[in-house]
């Protein structure tokens, strides 16, 4: 009953990647589109051509073409750098460092969308086996072989927390305790699998954007070395704006999984708060203690014979 659980969930969590990834795959369209429109089409604004140049003015004052003519790159011939405004220019400008930005992102994206199938409460402490497995307990319907029985055949955490409890049924409650620690320990490790990974792309990736910080510093100082003297503005705006993206890239992706991680983290305590207060009363139904307590109550009940009449319990 377990395997096809399993594959249900890798199936929606797959479904759900591959939603995110289309969508961020729009936006990344329609944020190039938009930007076009925005630089192409403002109303009001009219595009000069190539041959028809108009000078600027200041103050009523036409300042002839001659005078800019040695200060502009564009007389020069020589290329503009121009800082990336949209979302498809910024994943452009970051040349090679889009690669450890999109693995970082694709591995967030894919284990917390894995962990928000999996910590699904319904999932982890299904309520309708745990309200009828807690009843025949009580109600003494089940012996140990059937309970255990009943938790493998369910396979949910919760229950293989029980089945560690049940396998020392009849002992005293301290071994039937440990004994559920014990199995209450692994089931842990399951719910916070992967959760380190999480908690590392969000460790990793602003040191990935500090690196790129430095790398893009030293590329502005070195064409200003190459240049002679303090080279142009635009050398120092390149490597500048190099270094303020990866920094910034670095940061968009590590606070939304760092947010992921503590989210993810507070629902796992918060069902393993649930599980324990679960065991607990596991624990007071088939520890030795337990059996005999509600031995003594079945016996101090009144018991009716066949023939209908009652007679006091001896």
């Amino acid at each position: 009953m377990a395997r096809p659980v399993r594959v249900e969930s890798r199936r929606r969590a797959i479904c759900v990647l591959g939603g995110l990834l289309v969508t961020v795959w729009a936006l990344l369209n329609g944020s190039a589109v938009w930007s076009q429109d925005v630089q192409l089409g403002q109303p009001g604004q009219t595009i000069p051509s190539s041959g028809d140049p108009i000078p600027p003015q200041i103050g009523g004052t036409t300042i002839a073409p001659a005078d800019l003519s040695s200060e502009t790159p564009e007389a020069e011939g020589l290329p503009v750098d121009r800082l990336p405004t949209n979302i498809l220019e910024i994943v452009r400008s970051l040349n090679y460092w889009v690669v450890p930005f999109g693995a970082a992102t694709f591995i967030a994206l894919w284990f917390t969308t894995e962990r928000l199938v999996v910590l699904r409460r319904g999932r982890v402490i299904p309520k309708p086996f745990v309200n009828r497995f807690l009843k025949l307990l009580e109600e003494g319907e089940l012996d140990r072989e059937e309970a255990l029985q009943v938790c493998e055949e369910n396979r949910s955490p919760v229950a293989m927390v029980f089945a560690h409890g049940i396998r020392k049924w009849g002992k005293p409650s301290v071994e039937v305790e440990q004994a559920i620690i014990d199995g209450g320990e692994r089931q842990v490790a399951f719910l916070k699998k992967h959760l380190r990974v999480i908690n590392g792309v969000a460790t990793v990736t602003p040191l990935i954007g500090l690196l790129g910080t430095v790398w893009g510093m030293l590329i502005s100082f070195q064409k200003i070395a190459d240049a002679g003297d303090m080279g142009r503005t635009e050398d120092l705006a390149s490597g500048i704006a190099l270094a303020l993206v990866t920094t910034a890239t670095g940061l968009v992706i590590a606070i939304p999984s760092l947010i992921a991680y503590m989210y993810l983290s507070g629902r796992v305590d918060g069902l393993v708060m649930k599980m324990d207060d679960l065991a607990q009363r596991v624990v007071h139904l088939i520890s030795a203690e337990g059996l005999a307590e509600r031995e003594a109550k079945l016996r101090r009940l009144p018991r009716t014979p066949p023939d209908g009449s009652q007679k006091r319990a001896v």
